[in-house]
């Protein structure tokens, strides 16, 4: 069995990974935010079904990296309160 400093050592390596993680969905938020405001430019006034589409789906892709990145915070918080139990 592990030590409780090797356990508090493995948390904190994943708390950091963790960290990477949001980072990484942040700048894919930043980038898809710019992908649907180009979409959007170049599809002015259009009525078209599959623009509607391809614009509801790219604000769901949205929502999904915002929940995404809420639920490592959450997985932080509770690794960082585990933590706090040692």
């Amino acid at each position: 069995m592990a030590s409780v400093a090797e356990v508090k050592s493995a948390i904190d390596a994943v708390i950091a990974q963790i960290g990477e993680v949001q980072t990484a969905v942040r700048a894919a938020g930043e980038q898809l935010s710019e992908t649907q405001q180009s979409l959007a430019a170049a599809v002015e006034g259009s009525g078209h079904d599959a623009v509607n589409t391809a614009q509801a789906a790219l604000n769901q892709a949205t929502t999904e990296l915002e929940d995404a990145l809420a639920a490592t915070v959450t997985a932080v918080e509770q690794a960082q309160t585990y933590l706090g139990t040692l």
